[in-house]
């Protein structure tokens, strides 16, 4: 118990029951409210949200087909798996192997992280890597079409606590602040192209209005996304033989922003 009466996350009581299957995890809270900026992503209730790994190589023209026969072939309870299929519970796909998701628990906070970065996603800021608007190659503007890429470094955050509707969003901001700070310090790009995060909160936890940094809601998710994420890098290229690739140049996937944009006041 903390010293406002709340409980905890714990190694005995975790915030999240986070289970493997294969290549499949599922993790589960009874009626929690979710945000995600995944796939059918958007603001839900559900008993539980999944990160699914997919192929190498992988192309799929029917996602939702995919991802309803992934989660019944695994042994996910026929209700989860219909909730997932009307989009109610949260999927977050990712070329990463399970085994190599990690978590991490401090205060109200419990965070887990998958990272692959073969797709990375760089950002210059010095004005001279940067393309004049209209000059850039390819089109008119110089913004990439892309289409998905399997990679990704995805986050499942949670907090005992029942955050407002602002400050559920904020906590997808937060975890994607720490995992940006995180991948800059680690392998140099802020994210890659295909990245993603699920929040979530408890309807029944203690009111909080707010999740910004200097919160206890928004400082422990920094830190929770932050250890998750450097552990899941460990154990994804952990082995001397692979590493995440020196820049987007030796990437197999991978993007640069270095198109300018035009810049303009705000008139009176």
């Amino acid at each position: 118990m903390t010293g406002d009466g709340l409980p905890e996350p714990t190694a005995e009581a975790p915030f999240f029951a986070a289970t493997r299957r294969e290549d499949v995890i599922e993790f589960a809270r009874p009626g929690t409210e979710w945000l995600s900026t995944g796939w059918r992503g958007g603001r839900t209730r559900a008993d539980a949200a999944y990160s699914c790994t997919v192929p190498e190589d992988w192309r799929c023209d029917d996602l939702a087909g995919f991802v309803d026969d992934r989660l019944r072939e695994r042994g996910v309870a026929a209700e989860r798996v219909a909730a997932a299929a009307r989009g109610d519970a949260p999927v977050l796909l990712t070329g990463v192997a399970s085994r190599h998701a990690r978590g991490a628990r401090l205060g109200p906070v419990e965070a887990y992280a998958t990272a692959g970065v073969s797709n990375p996603a760089a950002l210059p800021t010095d004005p001279d890597a940067l393309h004049e608007p209209g000059s850039a190659s390819g089109s008119d503007d110089g913004l990439p079409d892309g289409e998905y890429v399997p990679g990704t470094v995805n986050v499942v955050v949670g907090t005992t606590r029942d955050l407002a509707p602002g400050a559920l969003a904020n906590l997808v901001a937060i975890a994607a602040e720490a995992r940006a700070t995180t991948l800059l310090s680690r392998v140099g790009v802020p994210g890659t192209t295909s990245d993603a995060v699920v929040a979530a909160c408890d309807p029944d936890g203690e009111p909080a209005a707010f999740s910004g940094s200097a919160t206890r809601v928004g400082a422990a998710a920094r830190a929770c996304v932050r250890d998750a994420i450097a552990a899941a890098l460990d154990a994804r290229y952990g082995d001397a033989t692979d590493s995440p690739p020196p820049s987007v140049a030796d990437a197999r996937y991978g993007v640069t922003t270095d198109s300018r944009a035009t810049v303009f006041p705000v008139e009176e």
